[in-house]
């Protein structure tokens, strides 16, 4: 299955609906509904509705009433940060991060987490 970076696009139900499915995976569609009726106040139906969608987005798959994720939370996110640096900074990360960094300054720990990643790419 080919993955449009359109299609994984989320609204907020939608995020806190995968958020659910990614941290109780794998889990049953009757302990998705359950969970779903506790924290989002849905009834059987609303859960099914959004779970398919996610799964036709490729998200999500349903095997004998068991639902995982094909794509994981981090990587999820990894594919939404990398389209929003696409589309907002003409895929600069220097430009994403003078940015980010122009409104929130990086402290020490964070700026030598930074260091030791460029260095791991500099190793490949």
């Amino acid at each position: 299955m080919v993955i449009v970076m359109e299609e994984l696009k989320l609204g907020a139900v939608e995020a806190h609906f995968a958020d659910l499915v990614w941290q109780n995976e794998p889990l049953s569609t009757k302990e998705l509904v359950q969970l779903c009726e506790q924290e989002l106040s849905w009834k059987r139906t609303t859960t099914y509705t959004v779970l398919k969608k996610l799964c036709e987005k490729g998200i999500f798959k349903t095997e004998k009433s068991r639902v995982s994720s094909l794509i994981s939370r981090r990587d999820f996110y990894a594919m939404q940060s990398e389209k929003f640096v696409e589309d907002t900074f003409d895929g600069s990360l220097p430009a994403f991060i003078a940015a980010f960094a122009s409104r929130k300054k990086p402290n020490a720990e964070e700026i030598e987490a930074i260091r030791r990643m460029i260095d791991a790419f500099k190793e490949d």
